[in-house]
């Protein structure tokens, strides 16, 4: 009875052995292939994969634009020195330095000036990117009596706070809806309608009017007409680069509501006068025509 047992345990121990050798057998004969198979097409997937690059907050030719601009790009929230999309003007396009373009209008800008260069006009920015903050100190410093509202209009002339940020607004966009914020719009030579009116000033409007479409520019605030009948005075200074612009104000009508525009004095002013329906949107329509005008 031992002797059977002994018999029956030896032969499990050998059936153990043998399968145990031919699976370290077959082991062996597939090494090599599992290596350069399996494993390689794995290591050659991960290799290639594909790490989506860090979303940008602002249009980038994307079929949905609306989604590339940040709420904080709208409003002037952001720092252009550490916005990859922006570019410090040069001082050979401006009058100071530490002025910021969107790089994309920035070029179209110099194409334009060295054009006009050739036929003996000069054009040289006078502001360009403005944050909130730096909207706020304008608009506030009139607000509170530092400077003028408008001319020789103080602050302490107009009491009713609606009727003294209509005033402001003449000239002067609240924070956060200004175009100024978004790197697109430039004020050029003067801030003074007068300068445009007569001689050296003259030459350069009407050079802009004839020809500043072919670069993307267009005048937003024109005079009050059947095309434009609210928002901010005339301003032959201020131009804007429309194949960006647009985007940003597309953006801005959807997406920025009047809870966003806040944390200035006289904030509350802001929906009472509809500044968004009567400001933002009050630019000179022929302005959304700049592609037909490059055609022609």
């Amino acid at each position: 009875m031992l002797r059977k047992r002994t018999l029956y345990i030896i032969l499990i121990l050998l059936s153990a052995f043998l399968a145990l050798a031919g699976s370290l057998f077959f082991f062996q004969q597939n090494k090599s292939s599992y290596s350069n198979g399996t494993s390689k097409e794995l290591q050659t997937a991960d290799t290639h994969m594909e790490i989506p690059e860090k979303q940008s907050t602002h249009p980038q030719n994307n079929s949905d634009p609306v989604s590339y601009v940040s709420k904080e790009s709208l409003i002037g929230k952001i720092s252009p020195t550490k916005d990859s999309l922006f570019e410090e003007i040069d001082p050979e396009f401006a009058n100071r330095s530490g002025m910021f373009m969107h790089k994309e209008a920035y070029l179209a800008f110099q194409e334009m000036h060295n054009a006009a260069q050739e036929e003996g006009i000069q054009f040289t920015i006078i502001s360009a990117f403005r944050s909130f903050d730096h909207q706020k100190r304008i608009w506030e410093n009139k607000w509170n009596g530092v400077r003028a509202l408008t001319g020789n209009i103080n602050a302490d002339q107009i009491t009713d706070h609606r009727k003294r940020a209509k005033e402001i607004l003449k000239f002067s966009a609240m924070p956060a809806t200004s175009r100024h914020h978004w790197g697109t719009d430039i004020d050029l030579n003067s801030l003074n309608n007068a300068y445009f009116h007569a001689g050296k000033g003259k030459a350069e409007y009407d050079w802009l009017k004839k020809n500043a479409h072919k670069y993307g520019f267009c005048q937003p605030y024109t005079s009050k007409n059947e095309t434009r009948q609210t928002g901010y005075e005339e301003e032959k200074w201020h131009w804007s680069y429309m194949p960006l612009s647009t985007i940003y104000m597309e953006n801005f009508l959807q997406r920025i509501n009047y809870s966003d525009i806040v944390g200035f004095d006289g904030w509350e002013t802001a929906e009472p006068i509809h500044v968004i329906e009567n400001y933002v949107q009050g630019i000179n329509q022929t302005c959304i025509q700049w592609k037909i005008n490059i055609q022609q």
